[in-house]
């Protein structure tokens, strides 16, 4: 058999690792033919490959990023897409596909199966917001940047008797928040999921300072606030239809700021939560995805994606992954109160 692979969306610490784990085990078990289709859906759309063998994914495993490269292309917002992938898939002599992706890849990857292209879905977040399956990779690498962010963080909040509002990535998900925050001894965690009181938070950093410590607080990009609205950089949408968010962050400090008279400060983590070598708990599950995704196509059992449940790696149906998105628990949140203030 002849296998593409793609990595789209946002890079994410792991994706190596699966490509290495789909090319490794299908080329000494199964002797298959790899192609990497680079740049997300853009490769099959253009014919942009690249060859995928034992050499070419040799040493990859702590890379951070994608070999193949990524982009947010998508096929069905374009005039012939689709007939131009299986087009390109048939004249390639591609059998079946391995896509590595969030919401918006398995999307697209969900829709070409209904339309008989064969393909195993494999999930990539650090928002770990795809539903039917516990963790995605890329999620535990962001968490500990994060984490480690927020331990520097407290140190010049400490120094200079001023809380910090640290901004970190969910759009409609709190995970990182959450984690981030509880993992960094947040004064207080903000998430999409539960509107916050900016006087409650105000109150917050009052009597952190008061018991003589500086406050941090962690916000997801997502958040909103009970009288307000999320807050976007523009009114642009991307190839999917998302908004870019930006500033929730900067807003909040100048809030804090005005309403306690304490000089507040914002850091925005941004992209350096996606960026470096993954932690050994992506490096593990990446490469389990990756083997058992290659596994799956031997079994001829497409349109699935393989998912973490508990510690054993499940077959679950691709659409699943984005029938809905998976969010935090308010009764998970609020088992975080106690620690706010």
């Amino acid at each position: 058999m002849r296998i593409g692979v793609l990595t789209g969306g946002g890079d994410c610490p792991g994706l190596n690792g699966v490509i290495r784990g789909v090319v490794r085990k299908g080329v000494k078990e199964y002797g298959y033919e790899f192609v990497g289709f680079r740049d997300g859906w853009k490769g099959p759309l253009e014919g942009l490959t690249m060859p995928l063998t034992l050499e070419s994914t040799r040493g990859i495993l702590p890379k951070g990023g994608t070999i193949l490269g990524s982009s947010r292309t998508n096929p069905f917002k374009i005039e012939n897409g689709v007939e131009r992938i299986k087009e390109n898939l048939e004249k390639m002599g591609i059998d079946a596909l391995v896509a590595i992706g969030g919401e918006d890849t398995l999307g697209v990857a969900t829709k070409l199966d209904a339309l008989g292209v064969k393909v195993v879905g494999v999930p990539k977040t650090i928002d770990n917001d795809l539903n039917n399956t516990d963790y995605t990779f890329g999620f535990d690498t962001s968490v500990n940047i994060a984490m480690e962010a927020i331990d520097r963080l407290h140190t010049t909040a400490e120094s200079h008797h001023r809380p910090i509002v640290v901004e970190v990535m969910g759009r409609h998900a709190g995970w990182i928040a959450l984690h981030a925050g509880i993992a960094g001894g947040a004064t207080a965690i903000l998430i999409p999921e539960v509107k916050f009181s900016v006087d409650k938070v105000c109150d917050y950093v009052k009597s952190r300072f008061k018991d003589g410590f500086a406050p941090i607080i962690v916000v997801a990009e997502g958040a909103i606030p009970q009288d307000g609205d999320m807050i976007v950089k523009d009114g642009e949408l991307d190839a999917f239809g998302h908004v870019k968010l930006s500033g929730i962050g900067d807003w909040l400090a100048k809030e804090i700021e005005a309403k306690t008279g304490l000089e507040a400060r914002c850091a925005v983590l941004g992209h350096i939560q996606r960026g470096g070598t993954p932690s050994a708990f992506d490096r593990v599950l990446s490469t389990r995805f990756g083997v058992h995704a290659i596994t799956a196509i031997h079994d001829g059992d497409f349109g699935k994606m393989v998912a973490l449940h508990g510690t054993a790696i499940a077959r679950v149906p691709l659409a699943s992954a984005t029938e809905k998105l998976k969010v935090v628990d308010p009764s998970l949140y609020a088992e975080t109160e106690v620690f706010f203030g």
